[in-house]
Parts: structure tokens; C-alpha cells; sequence
């Protein structure tokens, strides 16, 4: 079963940088596209950035410009990069592939505890 650790986040003031990382088991990043993820509590979660492995990436309009999306198929590790931190960028912060992992089941999605970010003065 693969398995994802995301790590980095904590509080931080608005203004601020953050570098979070992201290890997964195997090599499931290798041959898929990664992505990074957040969620509010009662929020939907949101796709935030997505990186091939040839280096294309792409990013959701609220972070477009503030997030970069890295990877690091030799260490199975995915990074994501936060700067000018904004308060509505609180959340907890997922890494996963596009399209997300499925359990042995094939039926439910397979995620990491998460990291919280929060972003408060």
C-alpha cells in the first residue's frame, strides 16, 4: 500500500515562506504526475500544483505565481515551495499523484496525515 508523508508546515505570519516536503513509499512518484493538495476544515479538498516528470507543471489560480511545485523522483519526494503566505491559505496540506491513489480495493483514495499550514498575525 503506498503511503505518503507529508511534513513542514506550522504558523506563520501573512508575508511569510514555508518549504513543505512530501515522501511517498515506492516509486510511485517515478511514473506519474505529482501534485500537491489542500483542505480546509468543511471545505472540498483543492488541487494546488502538478508536476510531470518531464517538468511541465501547472497550479490553481489562488497560488499561481506564490507556490512552486518540485519533484524528486531519485528520493521519491515531492516539495512545494510557499511564498507571500496569505491568511486564506490555511489549511492542511496533502501530496498525492494525478489522478490520486486508489487503495488495494480500487475504490477509496489513499492520502497522508497531511501538514497544517496556518498562516496567522
Amino acid at each position: 500500500q503506498v503511503q505518503f508523508v507529508e511534513s513542514g508546515g506550522g504558523l506563520v505570519q501573512p508575508g511569510s515562506s514555508l518549504r513543505l516536503s512530501c515522501a511517498a513509499s515506492g516509486n510511485i512518484f517515478r511514473d506519474n504526475v505529482v501534485a500537491w493538495f489542500r483542505q480546509d476544515p468543511g471545505k472540498r479538498r483543492e488541487l494546488l500544483a502538478r508536476a510531470t516528470r518531464g517538468g511541465l507543471t501547472d497550479y490553481a489560480d489562488s497560488v499561481a505565481g506564490r507556490f512552486t511545485i518540485s519533484r524528486d523522483d531519485a528520493k521519491n519526494t515531492a516539495y512545494l515551495q510557499m511564498k507571500s503566505l496569505k491568511p486564506e491559505d490555511t489549511a492542511v496540506y496533502y501530496c498525492n499523484t494525478d489522478p490520486v491513489v486508489l487503495d488495494n480495493s480500487g475504490y477509496l483514495e489513499v492520502w497522508g496525515q497531511g501538514t497544517l499550514v496556518n498562516v496567522s498575525s
